[in-house]
């Protein structure tokens, strides 16, 4: 049974109703919840999962589907949704005061200088205009802004000598603070602008755990570094991180740029006078430029940065390649993180692997979401294609754990390739899901039939969920934990290579 419920003029934050439908889809009996504003896009999704939309809903409304297999389980489900809206999220519990507009929040903290705005896409534009017109830098969480309103807001940030991070910037560490999803890292010499928000948190996470430190971390927003957009926040976060004193290194990281927009970036961290190091996910490596070198991976981008600061980059790689039984199958890579998806794509294929993906960026090898393939292929699971009517797997990796199921229980399936990425906004223990999905496997088909599972895991021993512990419950889990998502993609690679190998060895009968 479906029930869809209106409450009319209720906002809450979208992440805030994100967690609400992961708790509510816990309850016994419930098999989907969405809880979410009534926005076009979400009514939209609504009803391709199977609700039937009301006329007159508003991005204003609050809109509730629930699927139960019974009239009890819809009633605790609806029970509980209730008790958590009443607590209004996290700050019920905080002495904060709470406000309801921006000129409020300003009269009891008139020396606040960001605003992080997260309301349906329709109106996002509006209030990021009117916080720019108060002066304050803004981080734009909130997707669904037109390209013509983001071009508009990024111009006005430029005349006003702001900051315009986003929209449909997720992540971003500023003074030390991480903001949207973002990993706890600690201080230092180091400065990030990223048009990829998992970019940034495997680049961050890294230098933390070799001992390195970060000023701030910028993002800049998906689009971006499109041709429309111009790099405009990258622009000016280039330049706002060289006129910081305590910024001595700059690093750069897009998934692959428009190409003239590429080469403003280049010329402005020329002019910056700073050593820079740049990482276009899924770009061919490029020579030198001056004070600019190229990363072939989001792990080679933290360790040039480490080596300028004089840091050992040890601890970035496990330093020897892992090699797996020799299981005659395919290759499933399942992320959460689209960055990183992309970036294990591109490392296969560079290394000769014929796989492909909804990631990729030739038409040779890309494919739709959800498609059927053959052989070798990489699904970022955050797609909207995946995620219809459900949270993103970084806030509840259901979706993705259940795929790794089904991969691990298929007899034509070799290596699973998986990220586990921590932080603020991320699911509490993604880990342990990880592994009690692997573990309902164990059953599945024989042992020796088993496919490999690989895992990197993105993050830091100062976030909520502990890398370490985080990496302990994977290898518990008999799962091959490698110390990035590069050198996973790199491990499984060499594996597949190998097997290539052994195959035309048997086939010219040596």
């Amino acid at each position: 049974m479906r029930r869809l419920l209106v409450q009319r003029g209720r906002y809450f934050d979208s992440v805030f109703l994100l967690r609400i439908s992961r708790t509510l889809e816990e309850v016994p009996g419930v098999s989907r919840a969405v809880v979410a504003m009534g926005t076009p896009a979400n009514m939209e999704s609504l009803v391709r999962v199977g609700f039937n939309a009301q006329q007159g809903i508003t991005p204003n409304d609050l809109v509730i589907g629930l699927e139960a297999k019974s009239e009890d389980a819809a009633r605790v489900a609806e029970a509980k949704l209730a008790q958590m809206l009443a607590s209004g999220g996290e700050h019920s519990e905080s002495s904060e005061e709470l406000t309801s507009t921006l000129g409020d929040a300003l009269a009891v903290d008139a020396e606040a200088n960001l605003a992080l705005i997260s309301v349906p896409g329709a109106y996002a534009a509006a209030e990021a205009r009117r916080a720019l017109r108060r002066g304050l830098h803004v981080m734009l969480f909130s997707d669904n802004v037109s390209v013509e309103d983001e071009i508009s807001l990024k111009d006005e940030a430029a005349r006003r000598g702001l900051l315009m991070m986003g929209p449909d910037c997720g992540t971003a560490i500023v003074n030390g603070v991480p903001l949207g999803f973002a990993n706890v890292v600690r201080r230092g010499p180091i400065g990030i602008v990223g048009a990829s928000g998992t970019g940034i948190q495997e680049i961050t996470s890294l230098i933390d755990r070799a001992g390195g430190g970060v000023s701030h971390a910028l993002g800049t927003g998906g689009r971006d570094l499109s041709k429309s957009v111009g790099g405009k926040s990258m622009l000016a976060a280039i330049d706002a991180l060289t006129a910081d004193p305590e910024t001595r290194i700059v690093i750069v990281v897009s998934k692959t740029p428009a190409p003239e927009v590429a080469e403003l970036v280049l010329k402005r961290l020329a002019a910056a006078r700073k050593p820079a190091v740049v990482q276009f996910v899924g770009s061919p490596p490029a020579p030198p430029r001056g004070s600019i070198v190229f990363a072939e991976t989001l792990a080679d981008a933290a360790r040039r940065a480490l080596e300028l600061t004089g840091l050992g980059t040890a601890s970035l790689s496990n330093g020897a390649e892992a090699h797996f039984p020799a299981y005659h199958g395919s290759l499933r890579g399942l992320f959460c993180g689209g960055t990183l998806a992309q970036e294990a794509w591109s490392i296969l294929r560079r290394r000769g692997i014929d796989i492909r993906s909804n990631v990729a960026n030739d038409t040779a090898h890309k494919v739709k979401a959800g498609a059927k393939v053959d052989g070798h292929v990489v699904w970022d699971l955050g797609d909207d294609a995946f995620t219809v009517g459900r949270p993103h797997p970084m806030i509840e990796p259901g979706l993705r754990d259940n795929k790794v199921l089904q991969a691990v229980g298929d007899p034509s399936v070799g290596v699973v390739l998986v990220d586990c990425v921590l932080g603020h906004g991320a699911h509490a223990d993604p880990a342990g899901s990880l592994a009690r999905a692997v573990g309902r496997a164990a059953d599945v088909g024989p042992a020796d039939r088993r496919p490999a599972v690989v895992a990197s895991v993105t993050g830091t021993d100062r976030d909520p969920q502990s890398y370490r512990d985080q990496r302990r419950t994977l290898e518990d889990a008999g799962i091959c934990v490698a110390e990035s998502n590069a050198e996973a993609a790199e491990w499984c690679a060499a594996t597949l290579i190998a097997r290539g190998s052994e195959k035309a060895a048997r086939g010219a009968g040596t």
